[in-house]
């Protein structure tokens, strides 16, 4: 039966884990959707006779568009009916990645990632916004948990398989898998998932009101911090690796690194509405000791190992802790204040490359991948004491 009836909020008393799991294939998709260039990005060139600078800037625009247009377009789109935003986006989503399938023009290309990066910058807080409007609060945290856990499933598992398809079948394939699995997920969607209708912007819910309140600025202060620490390094894991001299090289690290990830996931969607605080602050601890232990023990497989683990707990529920933080300082309009979250994560990692790269240039002082592990774990401490600080904040559900 098509759940097309419309709910209100919090009319939910159960936790669907069908839905959910639905909801959270899309944010796998939407991961995907950003990230595979990256991982066939020496068969992309070649295919279309470009540097692979020009594949690398094809994740980057889609980036870029993402943290652009999600304020104003989530914005405008507030009033539109939940499930049926989703299903534009989804739309959206396997245009922008059929199109490049088929694309032999690098700026047609490039106007698809385009497409594909606004599409997520809207995704991104809608769809955390709409999983709580399906189950009462003291289940928001583990909702979104449930829905982002698509983005770590994405990473660590994801773009490994659509990497294997596109090295083995040819790059195009690739996109071509992943956009007949955004249209099979659209279709599911409509049988499965409930209508709701969406809401009115006021004064009190607008982008610049929710940046004025002391709480919020306080989450987007921890967002920050979390991601330049995140993914500063981890842009430049494969010279951490090289650095460290992992036996098993970069397969091991993000093997164990996944692994890491998936547990803290599943540890989060368990504690998280009632545990958020310490929950945020050891995930932060972790991300600190992890680099602590590269700098302390670079010549250690045993310690390394520990490391990218300890990394791994700490990244997994990354996305999540924040947007639930988030969805707590606000009763209405929770997409409007996710999507200002979503953009801060987004221009945090434009951030946390480029001061990467400035160290790796040797710009700050620097010349090798250890400056950019000490900005890290500076950035996890600062990050570790702001959180254990923000008891109301941070309040439990």
């Amino acid at each position: 039966m098509s759940a097309t009836t419309t709910t209100s909020p919090g009319a939910r008393q159960t936790f669907s884990w069908f839905m959910f799991g639905l909801m959270s294939s899309v944010t796998f998709v939407g991961i995907l959707s950003e990230l595979v260039p990256s991982g066939i990005l020496p068969q992309m060139a070649a295919s279309l006779a470009i540097d692979e600078g020009d594949v690398g800037f094809l994740v980057g625009v889609y980036a870029l568009a993402s943290a652009v247009f999600a304020i104003p377009l989530v914005s405008a789109t507030l009033a539109v009916n939940r499930k049926l935003l989703l299903q534009i986006l989804l739309a959206g989503f396997a245009i922008s990645n059929i199109v490049v399938a088929f694309a032999s023009s690098y700026y047609l290309i490039v106007a698809s990632r385009i497409l594909g990066g606004i599409c997520a910058g809207v995704m991104w807080p809608m769809i955390a916004a709409y999983g709580t409007r399906l189950v009462p609060e003291h289940l928001h945290g583990r909702a979104i948990t449930v829905i982002m856990a698509g983005n770590t499933l994405g990473i660590s598992i994801g773009l490994p398989v659509m990497t294997t398809i596109g090295v083995t079948f040819g790059w195009r394939s690739a996109f071509v898998v992943l956009g007949l699995i955004v249209v099979a997920i659209g279709v599911l969607v409509q049988f499965f998932l409930p209508s709701v209708d969406g809401e009115r912007m006021s004064k009190t819910n607008s982008p610049l009101a929710i940046i004025r309140m002391p709480t919020i600025l306080i989450v987007l202060l921890l967002t920050f911090l979390s991601v330049v620490a995140h993914y500063g390094i981890y842009t430049y894991i494969t010279l951490l690796v090289a650095r460290l001299d992992l036996p098993g090289g970069i397969g091991l690290a993000l093997l164990i690194f996944g692994i890491g990830s998936v547990i803290s996931v599943v540890l989060s969607a368990r504690y998280i509405d009632a545990y958020l605080r310490p929950l945020i602050v050891t995930a932060l601890a972790a991300g600190g000791a992890a680099m602590a232990l590269f700098l302390a023990f670079p010549s250690s497989t045993t310690v390394s190992i520990a490391g990218f683990l300890l990394w791994g707990l700490a990244f997994g529920p990354l996305v999540t802790m924040y947007q639930t933080a988030v969805s707590r300082q606000i009763d209405e309009a929770k997409d409007v204040a996710t999507s200002v979250q979503s953009s801060v994560f987004n221009l945090s990692i434009m951030v946390g490359t480029w001061i990467g790269g400035m160290l790796l240039d040797g710009l700050l002082g620097s010349s090798d991948v250890t400056g950019i592990v000490w900005l890290s774990l500076g950035c996890f401490v600062l990050a570790t004491i702001v959180a254990f600080l923000s008891r109301r904040t941070l309040r439990p559900a």
